[in-house]
């Protein structure tokens, strides 16, 4: 393992909750809505759900402070690194491993895999690299293989497998983050000098992915089975989609001003979040 890791032992638990506000709405496009909303939160995106139905994501206290939280079993966990000014949830893995990303005293942004209540730090370091000044953990896959992005100098993509890192930057690319992983291929988006396109590495290549008329497409997760979804911009708003067998299909939470779609299990369950009439926003899970 690289020599600056670091582990935070000690979970911080800042409270459990039963979920008081959960609000199934008529099915739309071939899904069930459900709003997910973290009791007394100001707002509730979630972003990563694993085979199992759990779900991780962050939300927005009443002093504007941000928390990452597990949904397990309809019980909501508050998840902080400790002394940490800000926390983010952003994946998990059949065996119940977390990641995400935390900002620390000095403001710099760090990534974290919380696993058994143990936090590990993860920053992005190379011979090139180090140390980056920014590193997202934003994926992680059954083998505990992470993806995310880091920044130094430029904002790269990168796979951790035990303990090293690779960096992932399509060919061209100014710009390149890693979104999701399942079994070994991995989603994200980059940028090069035509526009923002997603991407899909599988076995060592880079397929560009671009939503038909699109100004610019990312690529948010991807299940076992190859479903992708993601979002697009086009026609001055942004949208959401499933990409499956080659076919795209519009996400929309019934009634929402916006949605935005962030990740999928393996059984075609998805998970994003909304903006209401009032521009609040509400976690959701999409069930086929």
């Amino acid at each position: 393992m690289p020599s600056r890791r670091s582990v935070l032992r000690g979970l911080v638990l800042l409270s459990t909750f039963v979920p008081t506000l959960v609000v199934t709405a008529p099915q739309a496009f071939g899904f069930t809505f459900t709003t997910i909303d973290v009791p007394r939160a100001k707002e509730t995106v979630a972003v990563g759900i694993n085979a199992r139905g759990e779900i991780v994501g962050h939300y927005l206290d009443a002093t504007q402070d941000l928390h990452g939280f597990l949904l397990r079993n309809g019980v909501f966990t508050t998840i902080d690194v400790p002394h940490a000014r800000l926390t983010v949830a952003l994946g998990i893995n059949e065996r119940g491993q977390i990641v995400g990303f935390y900002d620390d005293a000095t403001r710099h942004t760090r990534g974290f895999l919380l696993n058994n209540q143990v936090f590990t730090i993860i920053n992005y370091t190379s011979k090139i690299v180090p140390r980056a000044f920014t590193t997202e953990a934003w994926g992680i896959n059954a083998r505990g293989e992470i993806v995310g992005r880091y920044v130094f100098e430029a904002v790269h993509g990168f796979l951790r497998n035990n303990g090293g890192f690779t960096r992932l930057d399509p060919s061209g690319a100014r710009h390149t983050e890693a979104h999701g992983i399942n079994g070994g291929q991995i989603v994200g988006q980059y940028t090069d000098n035509s526009g923002t396109h997603g991407f899909l590495l599988n076995n060592g290549r880079f397929t560009t992915i671009d939503v038909p008329g699109a100004r610019s497409t990312d690529l948010r997760g991807i299940n076992a089975r190859g479903q992708i979804v993601g979002t697009y911009f086009a026609a001055g708003s942004s949208h959401s989609f499933l990409l499956n067998n080659g076919r795209f299909t519009i996400i929309k939470v019934p009634g929402a001003r916006s949605t935005g779609v962030h990740g999928i299990n393996a059984q075609g369950q998805i998970v994003g979040h909304y903006e209401d009439a009032t521009q609040r926003r509400h976690g959701f899970l999409a069930s086929p």
